[in-house]
């Protein structure tokens, strides 16, 4: 099952670090909080990712490239600066060719059971 991840916004919230990179890059630690999200699904043995960028997504194709997570599929895909979720979502049809799939946003963490949540 493939994971949709939003990752398109601008981050107005925090302006102080969204100026210079997209709120999913913001850190947490020494890892931005997308590279967390990535994480908790691995644990749960989902390896295929779309990112759905838009706003300042070049800082996003520099770190998955930098980074080579390995066992991993991650595709960042421009959505558009102004599109909202509806609209990310739709423009990433053509790569959820899938019945199921998981969306999350890219600036948010939660201790979930994503097996009970995939029921």
């Amino acid at each position: 099952m493939k994971v949709v991840i939003l990752a398109g916004g601008l981050g107005t919230r925090l302006v102080e670090e969204t100026k210079k990179k997209p709120k999913p890059m913001v850190a947490i630690g020494k890892d931005p909080i997308i590279f967390h999200i990535i994480n908790i699904y691995r644990q749960f043995n989902y390896k295929n990712f779309l990112i759905a960028g838009g706003y300042k997504i070049n800082a996003l194709k520099k770190f998955f490239k930098k980074k080579n997570i390995k066992d991993v599929n991650i595709r960042v895909i421009n959505t558009g600066n102004k599109s909202m979720t509806g609209g990310r979502i739709y423009r990433l049809r053509k790569y959820l060719n899938e019945e199921k799939f998981m969306v999350t946003y890219g600036d948010g963490l939660a201790n979930i059971d994503l097996d009970k949540l995939s029921k």
